[in-house]
C-alpha cells in the first residue's frame, strides 16, 4: 500500500537514502543484450549525466551510484538547508 513521502523519509534519522530503479520486460539500460546482440552501452553516459543534472534541480547530492545492465542504484544525500528554502 502506498505511503506519503512524509512518512517514509525522516531527516532526523538519516539524510542518506538508497534508491533502486529497475527495467521491465528484459529492457536494457546499458551493456549488450546477448539474445539480440544490440549494444546499449551508449546509454550509460546519458544516465549518469541526467542523474547529475537532477542534483542541480532538487535539494540532494549523489553520494554513490551504480548503473547495471537492467537497473541502477543511487545513494542520495538530502540537503536539508536547500530543501527548507
Amino acid at each position: 500500500m502506498p505511503q506519503p513521502r512524509s512518512t517514509q523519509i525522516s531527516l532526523d534519522a538519516t539524510p542518506y537514502y538508497h534508491c533502486v530503479a529497475r527495467c521491465v520486460r528484459r529492457a536494457f539500460l546499458r551493456g549488450r543484450d546477448t539474445e539480440s546482440g544490440r549494444n546499449y552501452e551508449h546509454r550509460r553516459d546519458w544516465i549518469e549525466s541526467r542523474m547529475h543534472k537532477l542534483t542541480e534541480v532538487f535539494a540532494l547530492d549523489i553520494a554513490a551510484y551504480a548503473v547495471m545492465s537492467n537497473h541502477y542504484h543511487v545513494v542520495l544525500h538530502i540537503d536539508k538547508k536547500s530543501a527548507d528554502k
